[in-house]
């Protein structure tokens, strides 16, 4: 069953997660506003939708998660060079409106495009709130890569990531992961659904349950 959002209902709530269809969708309707996507991904709940398509949003929480635990990053012996030739320099938010803006304009032409201007406003609010965050990788001063999340508990929930250097994203991705090590407790980085890409990242599948646990720091 697909729920319904009545998007003047103030109270934010969504249904059971555990009752999403098998490829993850909850609902469809509501808004974007700060409010709603808080409330979404304190539940493990994101928009994921077609703006040219459909005028409602979507939202999934698929009941398989595939996440890559920090210390579980796969570094490639193609990467290795990269990361220890000195010619990157890796930051977090220094530049998060520069990394959305090319993860929406490398894919804003193709079919299903997502991160259209209403996506963009809205993550680039929860940035400004402290809730969004940024991670870029420079050569020589330019922004060639990057990703960006909701920071949400213990876990980061990858949205999307851009090269304009091949690797550059990976090296994003590996900054993050190391990162996050730094921590005591447990975090980890949800990709959301499985690509080949992230797989070889090391890139794994969990329970939603257990998923919610470590959001929560159980």
């Amino acid at each position: 069953m697909v729920f319904w959002i009545d998007p003047d209902d103030r109270t934010m709530a969504f249904p059971d997660p555990h009752l999403a269809e098998s490829d993850g969708l909850l609902a469809i309707g509501g808004d974007l506003s700060p409010r709603r996507l808080i409330s979404a991904y304190s539940r493990g709940i994101f928009p994921w939708f077609s703006f040219r398509d459909s005028k409602e949003p979507q939202w999934y929480c698929p009941q398989k998660r595939f996440v890559i635990f920090p210390h579980d990053i796969h570094v490639s012996h193609s990467l290795r060079p990269m990361l220890n030739s000195g010619r990157f320099e890796m930051t977090f938010n220094r530049d998060f409106e520069g990394v959305i803006s090319n993860c929406s304009k490398l894919r804003i032409n193709g079919v299903g495009a997502w991160l259209g201007p209403e996506m963009v406003a809205a993550y680039t609010e929860l940035y400004r709130m402290k809730r969004a965050a940024s991670v870029e990788v420079w050569e020589e001063g330019r922004l060639v890569g990057g990703l960006y999340g909701v920071t949400m508990g213990h876990v980061f929930a990858g949205e999307s990531m851009f090269s304009l250097r091949p690797g550059a994203s990976k090296l994003a991705l590996v900054h993050l992961a190391r990162r996050l090590m730094t921590a005591n407790d447990t975090f980890l980085i949800d990709c959301q659904f499985e690509t080949p890409h992230l797989r070889s990242m090391g890139g794994t599948h969990i329970s939603y349950d257990e998923y919610i646990r470590i959001l929560r720091g159980q």
